[in-house]
């Protein structure tokens, strides 16, 4: 990974945040893309591409590419699916 590139995406969100508003929506959807990132990494940790997922889950690779950008307002059962497919549990709290 180039490092230059990092720190500049880091600059760049950084001056984003400075938007009291752009900062307040990026807390407000924090915990989504957070869990969507675990099970992202989870799936390439079982070395799972997103069509062999959706293959397990019973879907489509283009759904799995919708959930995994967020894009998407997934069922319980599909994350349900989803987690158990990776081998994650969802914990609500």
């Amino acid at each position: 990974m180039n490092m230059r590139n990092v720190r500049s995406w880091k600059n760049f969100k950084d001056s984003l945040l400075r938007d009291k508003e752009v900062a307040k929506e990026y807390k407000r959807l924090a915990p989504k893309y957070n869990f969507i990132s675990s099970i992202i990494e989870a799936r390439l940790r079982r070395g799972l591409t997103q069509e062999r997922l959706a293959q397990r889950v019973g879907t489509s690779q283009s759904a799995i590419a919708r959930f995994e950008s967020g894009e998407s307002n997934p069922t319980f059962d599909f994350l349900d699916k989803v987690t158990s497919a990776v081998g994650v549990k969802i914990q609500v709290i």
